[in-house]
């Protein structure tokens, strides 16, 4: 352990990586501060190979210890080339200017490529999708490439919970505690990521979930215009299952946010039911749990970068 992450510190990493079957083609500095490690086809026996980024801090110190960001959508957070037409989240600026005013922990982020025609069927909550009607469930998610209609989201946790964590915990400076992972991502990137914390509680420490896409569709037009009461009956789908599986109040964090333009205007009126579980959970608005409403914003990149640093000072607050 003491070895690789001698090697770690020194830029040797490649090497001592590619020995342990993993493609790591690069370890570039980022742009805006810090280093990225690119694992480039990360394997797993639950979901096709993907690309992980990991990002490592300015001053990142093997000697020292790190909280882990898990994101989902990797290829959106960092360079503007990759992502969706609105440009990245700049996540490492985010990252590096709060850490310099002391608003959050040493952190790294472990970003995850989207299994691109897979994305919907990795992202939507396995659990919940499987217990609304069987038409219902043909639509969502949307079908991917190979004609499959079916969830994968528990193959993709499982990749991430019982090869990616250990993977990172193994070869980074990190904290091995759920107090010390988080989740993070954005629509169906928020529906997984609560979905994983929920699975998960004994693993991760809290999620950010911004513009979480509480309807589960892919498509909100299943009819158009859109059917409302149809979107409302897979909303409830993944209330009612949050109600039975939420993790106890007072070990972890939830963040919550939506706008009001675009998708983001179909939020609002699911966020509610969902803020009153959280009381009934006994979550503390502020301490353990908050929801913040943005308006005027729509549901792209742009809008999530613009206000990425409240949920990581809400998740990642110094001890």
């Amino acid at each position: 352990m003491k070895k690789r992450r001698q090697l770690l510190a020194s830029g040797f990493v490649i090497s001592a990586l590619g020995a342990l079957g993993v493609i790591c083609n690069s370890f570039a500095a980022s742009q805006s501060g810090g280093k990225f490690v690119d694992l480039e086809s990360f394997p797993s026996q639950f979901v096709s190979p993907r690309k992980v980024r990991v990002w490592l801090p300015p001053d990142y110190d093997p000697k020292q210890s790190y909280a882990a960001l898990y994101m989902h959508d990797g290829q959106n957070l960092f360079e503007p080339a990759a992502s969706y037409a609105h440009g990245a989240w700049d996540v490492d600026k985010h990252l590096i200017a709060l850490r310099q005013a002391n608003e959050i922990r040493p952190t790294i982020v472990v970003a995850i490529w989207n299994g691109q025609s897979f994305r919907s069927r990795e992202y939507g909550p396995q659990e919940p999708i499987e217990t609304l009607p069987a038409e219902l469930q043909a639509r969502i998610p949307r079908p991917s490439a190979d004609g499959g209609t079916s969830p994968q989201s528990n193959a993709y946790l499982k990749f991430i919970a019982e090869e990616l964590v250990p993977y990172v915990d193994q070869h980074f400076s990190t904290v091995a505690k759920p107090s010390h992972r988080y989740l993070m991502g954005s629509s169906m990137g928020g529906l997984i990521s609560l979905y994983a914390l929920a699975k998960y509680p004994q693993l991760f420490g809290g999620a950010g979930c911004l513009s979480i896409h509480w309807i589960i569709a892919t498509n909100p037009q299943l009819t158009t215009p859109p059917d409302l009461a149809t979107l409302a009956i897979t909303a409830k789908a993944y209330r009612t299952w949050l109600t039975q599986h939420l993790p106890a109040a007072g070990q972890h964090k939830i963040y919550f946010d939506h706008g009001d333009q675009g998708l983001d205007a179909l939020y609002g009126e699911h966020q509610g039911p969902v803020d009153q579980l959280m009381r009934e959970k006994r979550y503390q608005q502020g301490r353990d749990w908050v929801t913040h409403y943005f308006p005027g914003t729509d549901h792209n990149e742009k809008a999530w970068r613009t206000r990425l640093a409240e949920p990581l000072r809400f998740l990642l607050k110094p001890d």
